[in-house]
């Protein structure tokens, strides 16, 4: 359809309605006689709860129940849902699953853990009455820090997880990799601390829940990532069956893997609302975001990589120890272990290990964060090569053009887990170097000095695992006015489905766009669905709907040409219209539409209604990759980073849309800036959130960054009918290495050779200090 074909940079159809007022996010939904619940929460990050006092709270005007741990008990309501993966511990016994009530009344195991909800007419009362709650806590050690968790004299968060671990597995070959560090030229090593961060969506996260009991059946509006899981999550915590529960998830304003699990606030306020007999609603603020949602990264890793006289990679290891939190969320053990195959970048290496252990600490849960382990793993890589490189006398560039993956040796199984399908990296880098003015650094650096700036420029190659096997579900509705509807089971949280969807939909079927309508996220209207996450929408959600298009147009083909009295195979369709050369009539699809509602107008044997879905499978993930090289300046008076240039060339395979796939990439190096820059969770040694508002919790501005210049090379992929890879994460995956390497490359002639996380201006200012001073 021309301006709306794909490929074509169309404008959010979604961006009308949500900049003039016209979201529905969950605080827009209201329903008959809702009420309002606040949480009581932990000032303690380990404590043992003697006693809570709730009289004065429930005595309060407006408060219509006060619920603790003891009320949560004896519901009849199960724990939340905890992850069900397989993996073991190093004795070879089953990783702990730690118990995970939605409120306690026993112990609690992080600053900001639930211990009552509180219900009253006015989110206000509800506030009031909260202070009024009493709770004789005993407090206890804490073990804080991820580093320290496996201390032998660590306090133990639960006292069947000995050592503090939730799990322990290896990855690759370990007698393979040692063999090859026997016999290497060189080897270099160093630790690294991925710090904490959070994802400070913009729409904090939320519940609307209504119990109905002449139906026995419960109504959700919450903020979530995949709605038929979480409805199954919730159903068993519940303890009903997926038909007596609806859950909705309408506008969601970002989430990045964070909103995906079934927090304590959702059933808390089903809960509430059986025994209150009205709608409950709970809104975090912002500060209570930072306290009560799960954070992402925090793990600390030690790399050493082996390599031949010449510069060959020869192997790999990584050590890492990786932060779960108090609790063991849905998910949470994914980004420890579910893309670690990104450590092996795009090269060559033959062989690489890593072990992995996973633990406990007294802080808030971990969960999957945008790029889910990915751009953990690119920063090790992306990091060691140039620590190699800066000790050994390596040109950085040319030391991984020895290393990197040709495209003649695609398919390529790399030394860990992972097997590319199609990419041409180097081609990539060039393009991305060029862009940077690689070549022409040293002359800017020099002219920077002279100005007593520090610049610095640095690049990563990156690649990342997206849309791993799974399904999602497709449907395309004509109704008898010739109007359709698509609905999809993935959920968007900004990415701009609507319109790739719409825009795919109609570019197969000729139709406008705004004669289609979008429907998603609510289990009553989807039949089913993963949801999104992995960056999977288009290649799995978009296939989907391609599919069903196609059939769509097969069933069409087949009404038209019994229309027209021709024989199908005698039919063509094209921009929206079916025609035959042997007829003087064609007629358009919404034409067909209205004679498939008619069954005297249809074929023998035919249903009626052009009505066709699709539930696609998808085996084989796909390798979005990419280059990104940043430029920088530090002002070594006050450590403040000026970023200067930002290109990225990146291969996400076919674009359906330019202009959000730009904006996808863009959003994700920022966020991968920030985390180098300034975003951080800082706790103290008793556990408390001294980064808990946005005057503390340092987020970037628009002011931050250079004009980010993105181009694509798209490589098409055969995993998948549209040729698509995952683009929502790419930006992150390759931003944060990208970054990281700048900054070494600004302070190298100072003896640095790694800057922690965050790079603020405090810490980088005491790290030249340092530095000429002959600390480091």
């Amino acid at each position: 359809m021309g301006e709306f074909a794909i490929g074509q940079p169309v404008a959010r159809f979604e961006d009308q309605r949500l900049l003039t007022g016209g979201g529905r996010y969950v605080d827009d939904q209201v329903m008959a006689g809702q009420v309002f619940g606040v949480v009581v929460r932990s000032p303690h990050a380990h404590a043992r709860i003697r006693s809570i006092y709730t009289a004065a709270a429930a005595a309060h005007p407006g408060v219509l129940a006060v619920l603790t741990g003891a009320d949560w008990a004896a519901s009849g309501y199960g724990d939340l849902p905890v992850s069900g993966a397989a993996w073991k511990r190093s004795d070879g016994s089953p990783m702990y699953r730690p118990p995970y009530p939605a409120l306690n009344h026993e112990e609690v195991r992080w600053v900001g853990d639930p211990v009552a909800f509180v219900i009253a007419e006015t989110r206000e009362q509800a506030a009031d009455a909260a202070d009024l709650v009493t709770v004789d806590y005993e407090p206890l050690p804490a073990v804080i820090d991820t580093a320290d968790a496996l201390d032998p004299d660590a306090p133990q968060v639960w006292p069947d997880a000995p050592n503090n671990i939730c799990f322990h597995h290896g990855f690759g070959d370990a007698d393979k990799t040692e063999a090859a560090f026997a016999k290497a030229d060189h080897v270099v090593t160093h630790r690294f601390r991925i710090s904490r961060v959070n994802a400070v969506a913009m729409e904090p996260r939320a519940v609307l829940a209504h119990y109905d009991p002449t139906q026995e059946r419960y109504t959700v509006y919450s903020t979530m990532q995949r709605s038929h899981q979480f409805r199954a999550e919730l159903a068993r915590t519940l303890n009903v069956t997926e038909a007596q529960l609806r859950v909705v998830a309408g506008d969601v304003g970002g989430s990045f893997g964070m909103k995906s699990a079934v927090y304590n606030e959702v059933p808390m306020a089903c809960l509430a609302s059986r025994i209150v007999g009205r709608p409950v609603k709970w809104t975090a603020t912002r500060s209570e975001s930072f306290l009560a949602d799960a954070n992402g990264r925090d793990n600390v890793s030690e790399v050493s990589l082996a390599l031949a006289k010449d510069g060959t990679f020869l192997a790999m290891k990584v050590r890492n120890t990786v932060a779960i939190g108090a609790y063991l969320q849905t998910g949470g053990d994914t980004s420890s272990t579910g893309n670690l195959g990104t450590l092996a970048g795009v090269y060559r290496t033959p062989t690489i290990h890593v072990d992995v252990t996973t633990v406990f600490t007294h802080t808030n849960p971990m969960r999957p964060y945008r790029g889910n382990g990915r751009p953990e793993a690119a920063y090790l890589i992306e990091r060691i090569i140039d620590i190699a490189a800066l000790e050994l006398g390596f040109d950085k560039v040319e030391l991984r053009r020895r290393n990197i993956i040709p495209p003649d040796a695609m398919p390529f199984k790399t030394g860990l887990t992972f097997t590319y399908d199609c990419g041409e990296f180097e081609k990539n880098m060039d393009r991305a170097l060029a862009l940077g003015d690689w070549a022409g650094f040293e002359a800017r650096r020099a002219e920077a000095a002279k100005r007593g700036k520090l610049r610095g420029i640095g690049f990563s190659n990156s690649i990342e695992r997206a849309a791993a096997p799974g399904y999602e579900m497709g449907e395309i509705r004509f109704d008898r006015s010739g109007g359709c509807t698509i609905i999809s089971g993935a959920i968007n949280q900004g990415q701009g489905h609507e319109t790739v969807f719409k825009q795919l939909v109609c570019d197969r079927l000729g139709l406008d766009p705004r004669d289609v309508r979008y429907v998603s996220g609510d289990t009553d209207k989807v039949a089913l669905g993963e949801g999104t996450g992995g960056s999977r929408s288009a290649t799995i959600g978009g296939s989907a709907l391609h599919v069903a298009s196609g059939k769509i147009i097969a069933k069409g083909t087949a009404i038209a040409a019994h229309a027209l009295e021709v024989a199908p195979e005698d039919v063509s369709f094209e921009d929206g219209v079916f025609s035959s050369t042997k007829s003087n009539r064609s007629l358009g699809i919404k034409d067909v539409a209205k004679l498939a509602i008619n069954p005297k107008a249809l074929p023998d044997g035919m249903e009626p209604g052009l009505i066709e879905a699709c539930f696609y499978r998808n085996p084989i993930t796909n390798y979005p990759n990419g280059t990104h090289v940043c430029e920088l300046e530090i002002d070594p008076e006050t450590g403040r980073v000026e970023m200067i240039a930002y290109n990225v060339v990146d291969d996400v395979g076919v674009v359906l849309n330019p202009m959000l796939l730009h904006g996808q990439i863009q959003g994700g190096v920022a966020q991968g800036v920030g985390q180098m820059l300034m975003e951080v969770v800082h706790l103290d040694e008793s556990g408390q959130n001294l980064t808990g508002s946005f005057m503390d919790y340092a987020m970037p501005h628009a002011a931050d960054f250079a004009p980010l210049h993105v181009e694509s090379s798209p490589v098409p992929t055969k995993t998948n009918p549209l040729g698509v890879k995952g683009a929502g994460e790419a930006g992150n995956v390759g931003a944060l290495p990208a970054v990281g390497n700048a900054l070494v490359d600004a302070l190298a002639h100072l003896g640095v050779r790694d800057v922690p996380m965050p790079a603020s201006p405090q810490n980088l200012w005491k790290l030249i200090a340092n530095a000429r001073a002959g600390g480091q």
